[in-house]
């Protein structure tokens, strides 16, 4: 069972597998959607947030940072919840994170500032200084799917085996405007003495009539809409394991765990005013790439996906369940440390 794709892990074997999914608007084919607004670069003082659109009127709907991030908390499923090692970390009493949900993944704050700092570091220099994720893949498996860069601490970068992107083609840019009315009439306001607050005052407390300026008021795609979805092959036949034996068996675990997000169906309530939903006429395409630009089809379901996964992590053995603490002593130590630095730094200069 755990053999059954070791020709894709065979050195002369596939480069990726790809998904070319077209979309469309729940409500409709070239309905308006709202992409996400991005900040303005920092140096810019009049910029307002905005959506990314390039000269060629293409739209990012979805980032790869933000498909991921969508993807990785679908591993706390109870069907799916051995395929991985449950990492916990206490924030506080009140509450307590799983590492899926975290950003940064095995690379997050919350997890460089715990009582497992020494663990994850231990592992991350592994994978920088030999390429073994061996201690990773017990640890943290996910990482290594969709990618974690530890910049903080040992600068290890883990590249994404898995990513997704949506994009929106030949878009057209909306503008959108509105009023607020206050239940308060001028009167009233001026009878209660609250008019002596000042208008500003009680624009922001909502007690006073405040008009919106044109915003960003969505796109409408004429070229349609797309997820591309990618699984690179290469980068993960360049995951080790020590000897070789270690290393296949590492290989099918993490190949498992990535094909059961790879062929899982996308999260398209993206946000607020962008329900995307499959095509009906134009279906997703799934295909094998080779490196000399070969493309055969993909016949891969959820459920071969998930069968395989399971048998490779009974092989590989998943990690035992780590329940770790965040400590904000280790913040505040960090930070005086790099204080003291700096000052020192300074007065050698």
């Amino acid at each position: 069972m755990t053999s059954q794709f070791d020709a894709w892990l065979a050195s002369d074997g596939p480069v990726a597998l790809t998904i070319t999914e077209p979309l469309d608007p729940a409500s409709g084919e070239q309905s308006v959607i709202f992409p996400p607004t991005f900040a303005p670069p920092q140096e810019s003082e009049n910029e307002k947030p905005n959506y990314v659109i390039d000269e060629n009127r293409t739209c990012l709907v979805d980032s790869l940072g933000s498909q991921a991030n969508r993807l990785e908390p679908m591993f706390k499923r109870p069907d799916l919840a051995e395929l991985t090692p449950r990492f916990t970390v206490k924030i506080n009493e009140q509450r307590t994170l799983d590492l899926l949900e975290a950003g940064h993944r095995a690379a997050d704050a919350v997890v460089r500032f715990s009582d497992k700092k020494e663990t994850l570091h231990a592992a991350f220099l592994q994978y920088r200084d030999s390429g073994n994720a061996q201690a990773l893949a017990k640890i943290a498996p996910t990482s290594l799917v969709f990618g974690a860069w530890d910049s903080r601490d040992t600068g290890a970068k883990i590249p994404r085996l898995f990513e997704s992107t949506i994009r929106a083609y030949g878009v057209e840019r909306l503008t959108r405007s509105a009023q607020y009315f206050s239940v308060l009439e001028r009167e009233e306001v001026e009878g209660m003495g609250l008019d002596e607050l000042g208008q500003k005052v009680l624009s922001a407390y909502g007690l006073s009539d405040s008009p919106a300026g044109l915003t960003p008021g969505g796109v409408v795609a004429k070229e349609g809409i797309k997820r591309e979805a990618l699984l690179n092959l290469v980068a993960l036949r360049a995951l080790g394991a020590g000897d070789a034996e270690s290393t296949r068996k590492l290989q099918r675990y993490i190949l498992g765990v990535a094909l059961v997000a790879f062929v899982a169906p996308a999260h398209l309530y993206l946000r607020q005013g962008c329900l995307l939903v499959g095509s009906e006429v134009k279906p997703a395409t799934k295909q094998v790439i080779w490196r000399t630009g070969k493309r055969e089809p993909l016949a891969l379901t959820e459920e071969h996906a998930l069968a395989f996964a399971k048998a490779a992590a009974k092989e590989f053995g998943v990690g035992p369940a780590i329940q770790a603490v965040f400590d904000p002593k280790l913040v505040k130590s960090t930070a005086d440390e790099k204080s003291k630095k700096k000052t020192k730094v300074a007065k050698a200069q």
